[in-house]
């Protein structure tokens, strides 16, 4: 198995997809790799193309905000012109693009920051490439089209609407990052009950999921912090959490 390990005075790896059409009408996904480490970004590329990708690279945070509409950004915190968390807050105010942040750093409050940032998810170096193709394969499968429902979902002070991805809290509406709300919504359909840390895993962030659990307690905690109180999601030791509101 491949993996990438950062470069000296290196924070991560960072790629963005877009979407493009060959001339006979297929739809094929392209990757933007945006790293100026060429020991990270020459055998990168040889995996993603051999996974049947196109590959284009950039070398700046410039470079890779100049692409417009991206369907996947896979984020280096470490770029030559800037920092990886300006690019990422960049991204999340254009839009719903999903973010995973790929880091180095070993301090989970600067994954909550990135969270916060408006990043989806992330992955710490060292990785190994069958995990990286994990992760943009699930990314597609939760881009593709499907049934919402449409009726709202919540408690008296917190409303969820699934179709328009909508939260309010107290007459306030929230700030969320598109896996922030999946999360929340999720934990709302039933509030009250008890959902595994297994069962979350699989609703939100895919059934095959290949990523560190870790994940769930970063957004989990970045969520709180935005709710104003951790009491409305509660931590079943042993089991999982469940959303309940604070009396």
């Amino acid at each position: 198995m491949h993996h990438f390990h950062p470069g000296v005075g290196k924070d991560s790896v960072y790629v963005t997809c877009v979407r493009r059409v060959t001339r006979d009408g297929r739809s094929t996904m392209n990757i933007l790799l945006v790293e100026d480490d060429n020991s990270i970004a020459e055998p990168l590329t040889l995996g993603l193309e051999r996974d049947g990708f196109s590959v284009t690279r950039a070398r700046s945070g410039a470079e890779a905000l100049a692409v417009e509409d991206p369907e996947f950004v896979l984020l280096d915190l470490g770029l030559p012109d800037c920092d990886g968390s300006d690019v990422c807050k960049v991204l999340r105010s254009r839009g719903d693009t999903p973010i995973i942040v790929i880091t180095a750093r070993a301090d989970e409050i600067d994954r909550v920051v990135l969270l916060e940032l408006g990043a989806d998810d992330y992955m710490v170096k060292p990785f190994g490439f069958r995990e990286l193709r994990a992760r943009i394969r699930a990314v597609q499968r939760r881009s593709q089209p499907r049934t919402v429902e449409t009726a709202p979902v919540g408690t008296e002070r917190l409303e969820i609407d699934r179709r328009t991805r909508r939260v309010v809290l107290d007459g306030v509406a929230m700030q969320l990052t598109p896996k922030e709300f999946d999360l929340l919504a999720f934990l709302a359909t039933d509030p009250g009950a008890v959902h595994t840390r297994n069962e979350i895993l699989e609703a939100v962030w895919e059934t095959h999921w290949y990523g560190p659990t870790k994940t769930l307690d970063v957004h989990i905690a970045s969520l709180r912090k935005k709710l104003d109180d951790p009491r409305w999601i509660e931590t079943v030791r042993g089991v999982g959490f469940r959303l309940i509101q604070p009396d």
